[in-house]
């Protein structure tokens, strides 16, 4: 058994996760999902790290996944508490000293043309979900964009970067090559869209259950 702390993108809520939850709780895992303070204009990354941290309390045997802007996150978890592996989900991947504001340029990112929102988030999620999803939607009104990303280095814990077929949000061509530039690993993939735990919620709860197994 592990306990996975899942952290939410960029916008989004503990709800993101709501039907990865009981996927991996029916398969013996622990879960904390935590809720960014995202809202707070005076949180950075040390509120949010304190967030995660204050979370988790005394569990231990930790897999930390962060999803898209959570990849920013994630890491620094690893930097105050032992961390078994580190899962980044259809990931936005931070460089030392790197403002999120920046990652965009510094990546080379070029969103998709002529694509919806709905499109580029949600392709495949069905038409019921999408709505509840919009309902818990937040703004992305903290700190941290402006920040440096505080760690000198990735940290010396196994890291996992899955990435999802059909995102076209985050293209996996893309993907490849700054997991590549910025890691030097080649992602996992899984069928899926940009909001992989919507679309394919079950898949993705085997993945993870799958890579504390081996």
């Amino acid at each position: 058994m592990a306990t996975f702390v899942l952290i939410h993108g960029g916008g989004g809520s503990a709800w993101d996760w709501h039907l990865v939850v009981p996927e991996l709780t029916s398969r013996g895992h622990d879960v904390v999902v935590p809720e960014l303070p995202i809202e707070d204009r005076s949180a950075g990354f040390a509120e949010f790290c304190d967030t995660v941290v204050s979370a988790i309390g005394d569990r231990r045997d930790l897999v930390v996944v962060g999803h898209s802007y959570g990849a920013f996150t994630a890491p620094l978890i690893a930097d105050r508490l032992p961390v078994r592996l580190i899962v980044l989900l259809t990931p936005m991947i931070p460089e030392p000293g790197e403002r999120p504001g920046d990652w965009w340029g510094n990546t080379g990112y070029r969103g998709a043309e002529g694509l919806s929102e709905e499109e580029q988030f949600y392709n495949g999620v069905p038409a019921e979900l999408i709505a509840r999803a919009a309902a818990h939607n937040r703004d992305q009104a903290s700190a941290e964009g402006n920040e440096p990303w505080p760690l000198n280095a990735w940290p010396d814990v196994p890291t996992k970067v899955l990435i999802a077929r059909e995102d076209q949000f985050f293209p996996v061509d893309f993907q490849r090559r700054v997991a590549a530039d910025r890691l030097g690993v080649t992602p996992d993939e899984i069928d899926g869209c940009h909001a992989v735990s919507f679309s394919h919620p079950k898949q993705l709860a085997d993945r993870l259950s799958a890579y504390v197994s081996r």
